[in-house]
């Protein structure tokens, strides 16, 4: 999957990625960000994009990925922290209820 983002969607995904990233300088050195995971492929893509950027940018930075669980059915949760597992990003997650 890394790889793929790096050259198979070099110019379609990661150009723009980066290049946004450095025209307003979103990242900078010593920031800690904060990506929240939905589980859904626009959270997922993000997560990764930002884990490549961390890997292979310029300016250090700390990155932590963050979901909350407001009582996903089992089934729901397996998809996204085995999604997670999958791109090898860690979750820091955050229990609520607002489902009850």
């Amino acid at each position: 999957i890394e790889r793929s983002i790096i050259k198979k969607f070099r110019k379609s995904i990661w150009r723009k990625f980066t290049k946004a990233i450095q025209e307003y300088e979103l990242v900078k050195e010593g920031d800690k960000i904060a990506v929240c995971i939905s589980g859904g492929k626009d959270s997922m893509l993000l997560a990764k994009l930002m884990q490549e950027l961390k890997r292979h940018g310029q300016v250090p930075f700390e990155l932590v990925f963050l979901v909350m669980n407001p009582g996903y059915n089992e089934d729901n949760w397996r998809i996204i922290t085995d999604n997670a597992k999958l791109l090898g990003i860690s979750l820091t997650v955050f229990e609520s209820d607002i489902f009850n």
